[in-house]
């Protein structure tokens, strides 16, 4: 496994604090892994995105259970208008929209949400996703009215941060919760038992380590699951597309028409949905436009850096 590139590609909207995507796109016996956590995770906390990333370039995925994979429109906080376009133009009979932003009050995520509905039709599905942001309290209220903006949602993804919460909340609504960040930060995912917290677990293969660890945890967590994307380029949505194929069940969308939110990617084989579905790849695609991505001089050193140092810590742990 080497580093071959470090990519830096402009988001066309802020999307969980950033507007560039970087990453390092690192090549292997068995093709092309990325490696591109976060910059606010620690050392430790890359070590399953640098065992993906290994899977991916030195080991290759499971075989497949199905050829295509159905997607969800993805709506960041954005005004109305421009969600009822985004998820018109993108052939997608699902749609998550991101709430509960500190940019944005309920009031705004009701009228964002509804948009979507008008878009999508009365027999789309519908789902929010707040990144834990709520408290109880606050999450049972903007449920309650998010599902009448909705007409009914699909599901709320991470309301609250902690298991418990999620437990509370699911209590008192009628829509269904899911898991997320409950699941893949937790310190040991296999062991988080969520079966009572929540109804679907959300999962992706680079903060779990692999798209195998991640079949572990869907197999443990016991519930229905949905594979979402960390907003990748495509040589990293090749291998969440690679989970969603090999999970012996799939149930609903998955969170993984999420090159719209990119303004360039790595390869000229762009993992966009056609007809709202994206195929299920052997391996990664070649990164053929990488250098017309790269990251400066100062980016990449930083990058280099990281890697290294979570190399290292990877081999002292083993």
């Amino acid at each position: 496994m080497s580093p071959e590139h470090v990519y830096a590609i402009p988001l066309r909207t802020r999307f969980r604090g950033i507007t560039v995507r970087e990453g390092v796109l690192l090549r292997g016996p068995a093709g092309w892994g990325e490696f591109c956590p976060f910059r606010d995770y620690t050392d430790a906390e890359c070590l399953p995105w640098l065992a993906a990333a290994v899977e991916a370039s030195e080991h290759g995925w499971p075989s497949p259970v199905r050829e295509r994979v159905e997607v969800n429109a993805t709506v960041p906080v954005v005004p109305a208008e421009r969600a009822y376009e985004l998820v018109a133009a993108s052939s997608c009979r699902t749609a998550k929209v991101k709430v509960a932003d500190p940019r944005s009050s309920l009031v705004d995520d009701c009228d964002r949400v509804a948009a979507v509905r008008d878009a999508l039709g009365p027999h789309g599905a519908l789902r929010v996703d707040a990144n834990g942001a709520w408290d109880t309290s606050t999450a049972v209220t903007a449920i309650r009215e998010l599902d009448r903006a909705a007409g009914g949602l699909e599901y709320v993804e991470q309301p609250c941060l902690t298991v418990e919460e999620l437990a509370l909340v699911r209590r008192k609504v009628d829509v269904r919760v899911a898991a997320d960040e409950s699941i893949r930060r937790a310190e040991d995912p296999l062991r988080v038992a969520v079966a009572g917290a929540a109804d679907v677990a959300v999962l992706k293969v680079a903060p779990l380590g692999g798209v195998r660890r991640a079949l572990d945890v869907a197999e443990a967590c016991g519930l229905p699951c949905v594979v979402s994307s960390a907003v990748e380029s495509s040589v990293g949505l090749a291998a969440e597309l690679a989970l969603a194929g090999a999970l012996p069940a799939l149930d609903f969308a998955c969170g993984l028409g999420t090159m719209s939110l990119l303004t360039a990617d790595v390869t000229t084989q762009s993992l966009s949905p056609v007809d709202g579905y994206l195929p299920v790849p052997a391996r990664a695609p070649e990164p053929d436009l990488a250098e017309t991505v790269p990251a400066g001089d100062d980016v990449r050193t930083w990058w280099l850096d990281r890697l290294a140092r979570v190399v290292a810590l990877a081999s002292r742990q083993s």
